[in-house]
């Protein structure tokens, strides 16, 4: 089997692609023939050790993978040989052609996506979905200022929005991510490299948003604060700008604002079966067509210090795959 190694926290383009031996298959799990392996902005935060968590190494990256049954063990009665499925593999192992994945974990891939997109819509989907419906409690109607809304964790918030009936306001810097935004389902795009964010959001929505869903961070968050009407609430996802924000007290004070953590992965430990059924909600929802993962970017496995780097650098247009 080929595999990504990360033989020590460094730059991506360290990361090594080697044959290993095939691992054994246990009692309880099955063995995939990895046909896409998702590629996540936080993947290439782990290869740096510039993640909160840090796996032992050395390791192999990427949480995501899709692919087809070859083998299971002879306990295993829910899975065959042959089916589709996809699984998330935690912090790592994920870069590969094979992966050996206890059953329970392993979920049927919906008819209505492809491997591709069911690589890649988990931890996105999730994030969204946990943000919206469990912390922010939306409500149809409501508006929703998603930033970095066509990277992949901002798609899925715009997705997620306009299926929960909110009127959602996509920024992004491209003309591109903003077509796409507009695409799943945004009402109103915003041009962040021209416009500006707060009084752009304020017209849009006569007057303040009620959420602003924020994975970049840096000097956005403050603006994406300043956007909110009265008793609105800045959703705090990530920093893909790479610079933790230190926001204004004030304007929380000053409007009754709230600012909410949003720590999908986290709350997963403590919150084993709500995480379980509200999975099994969004899976459910894209099978129905309810919800739409876009169609990824795909690289060769060999590529994948172009694929992170792309990541980085916010060149990523919805999502990418690593094709094995």
């Amino acid at each position: 089997m080929r595999v990504v190694s990360c033989n020590s926290f460094a730059p991506v383009d360290q990361l090594v692609v080697e044959e290993r031996p095939s691992p054994p298959l246990p009692d309880g799990h099955v063995r995939i023939a990895v046909t896409a392996c998702g590629v996540n902005f936080v993947d290439a935060l782990i290869v740096q050790g510039l993640y909160q968590l840090k796996p032992t190494l050395p390791f192999v990256p990427g949480g995501e993978v899709a692919g087809t049954v070859t083998e299971v063990a002879a306990d295993v009665t829910s899975h065959a040989v042959g089916d589709r499925v996809f699984v998330t593999t935690g912090l790592s192992g994920g870069f590969a052609s094979e992966v050996v994945m206890p059953a329970f974990r392993v979920i049927p891939t919906p008819s209505t996506i492809t491997d591709a997109q069911a690589a890649t819509f988990v931890q996105s989907y999730c994030t969204a979905w946990f943000a919206l419906h469990l912390r922010a409690k939306a409500q149809a109607g409501e508006w929703l200022l998603v930033l970095g809304a066509g990277g992949g964790v901002g798609l899925a918030a715009v997705d997620v929005g306009r299926a929960m009936g909110l009127r959602v306001i996509a920024a992004a810097s491209s003309e591109a991510k903003r077509e796409l935004a507009m695409a799943h389902g945004a009402e109103a795009v915003i041009d962040t490299s021209n416009e500006d964010l707060k009084v752009r959001a304020k017209e849009l929505s006569g007057g303040g948003v009620h959420h602003v869903y924020d994975p970049v961070g840096g000097a956005m968050a403050e603006a994406g604060l300043r956007s909110l009407r009265d008793d609105g609430q800045l959703l705090v996802i990530g920093f893909a700008a790479g610079e933790i924000p230190k926001l204004p007290a004030n304007q929380i004070l000053l409007r009754n604002r709230r600012v909410t953590g949003v720590d999908w992965g986290g709350w997963t430990f403590s919150h084993a079966a709500e995480n379980a059924a509200m999975l099994a909600a969004v899976i459910a929802a894209v099978a129905k067509g309810e919800l739409h993962p876009v169609a990824p970017r795909t690289y060769p496995l060999t590529d994948v210090a172009e694929a992170l780097t792309d990541q980085l650098e916010r060149r990523v247009v919805g999502k990418s795959v690593l094709l094995p």
